[in-house]
């Protein structure tokens, strides 16, 4: 299968959807998940057109994930949350919906389980503050 450029992910990335922006530099962009499994999930991806893990250039995928690492610490320091729960899908028989490559960050606490998917649409001033609280994390 090929990367298709009218994904969601990519239009978020060409300014056509707006997003709650968390963070961004020349290789990735990090929003807040619209419909959250849990307070602060939110994705990585990357800039670079990958269709998942299996086609991602592997410098891409260096960069990509040592963003996530960054991020993800900042997450569960911003929200104080017990731990983090990573998920990335590759392929429809993977679990993968949007066809570009993206990790989900998933801040946890002791004894809350996150919601089902597909969760319910979040509150946008909710996700908004969140984003900011991680952004301050950050120093971004």
């Amino acid at each position: 299968m090929s990367y298709d450029p009218q994904n969601i992910f990519a239009k978020i990335l060409r300014g056509e959807i707006p997003c709650h922006k968390v963070f961004e530099d020349e290789r990735v962009l990090s929003f807040m998940d619209i419909m959250p499994r849990s307070k602060g999930h939110l994705l990585v991806i990357p800039k670079a057109e990958a269709r998942n893990l299996l086609d991602i250039a592997p410098d891409d995928l260096a960069a990509l994930v040592q963003r996530v690492q960054r991020i993800a610490i900042a997450v569960k320091n911003a929200l104080d949350a017990d731990g983090i729960t990573l998920q990335q899908f590759s392929e429809s028989a993977g679990g993968q919906e949007v066809f570009h490559l993206h990790f989900h960050v998933l801040p946890r606490w002791d004894g809350v389980r996150i919601t089902p998917h597909p969760a319910p649409k979040g509150d946008m001033a909710e996700l908004a503050d969140t984003a900011a609280r991680i952004r301050a994390e950050l120093g971004a």
